[in-house]
């Protein structure tokens, strides 16, 4: 029986694949290079090093790899200020589910933007454990920020509630049992959503009763 549930942040609880597209390319623009084709796949689900590495060494951005995060992680804090971009059902989703089991987040965000948006959803409160890639040493599809929040829940049977590629491919590869639900502007890749237990079309439809079964 599920005895905890674990979240992805970005893509599940916030919209903020847009912004940090938005942000990575202003920055890149900005160092006058070129945008790689591949480059907003391939991004998601990166630690913090993994992704401010791949922009100044496969990209080109100029500066160390950390002076490039601090700019783009900035330029997020600025957007989430602004305006928290959570997506429908998320503040629902996770006040129904932590009425019943135990909550964990695994997250690719680093943990300033973690703290920042939990606080301002006020949602802090409903997660006994919060990790970010960056302090597990690997991004996703590794298993490393899944294994962490179980290792610290002290659960053993786990549903983990996904939307991308490769936080499918991390949360399975952690041996979760996997929600799916895909952002329709980043769907993930079809092998990825074939490694879910289950598929819906919104946080609305992860109720007690599914995520129980």
């Amino acid at each position: 029986m599920t005895d905890a549930v674990v979240f992805d942040l970005d893509g599940v609880l916030i919209d903020s694949e847009p912004l940090w597209d938005e942000v990575r390319r202003g920055v890149v623009a900005s160092a006058g290079r070129d945008w790689p084709a591949d480059a907003t796949e391939a991004l998601q689900g990166m630690s913090t090093p993994e992704w401010s590495a791949y922009l100044t060494d496969v990209v080109g951005v100029p500066g160390s790899a950390e002076e490039v995060a601090a700019r783009v992680i900035d330029g997020m804090v600025a957007r989430y200020r602004s305006q928290l971009p959570l997506l429908p059902g998320a503040v629902e989703a996770v006040q129904r589910l932590a009425s019943r089991w135990p909550l964990g987040l695994a997250s690719s965000s680093p943990r300033r933007l973690i703290d920042a948006v939990l606080d301002a959803a006020q949602l802090t409160e409903h997660f006994r454990v919060t990790i970010s890639t960056e302090e597990v040493g690997a991004g996703k599809p590794s298993p490393a920020v899944y294994n962490e929040v179980v290792r610290r829940l002290g659960a053993s049977e786990v549903v983990a509630i996904e939307d991308s590629s490769n936080g499918l491919r991390s949360a399975s590869a952690a041996h979760l049992r996997v929600i799916a639900v895909p952002n329709a502007n980043y769907p993930p890749q079809d092998d990825a959503l074939a490694l879910a237990d289950a598929v819906v079309h919104s946080l609305d439809e992860v109720t007690t009763d599914l995520v129980a079964g």
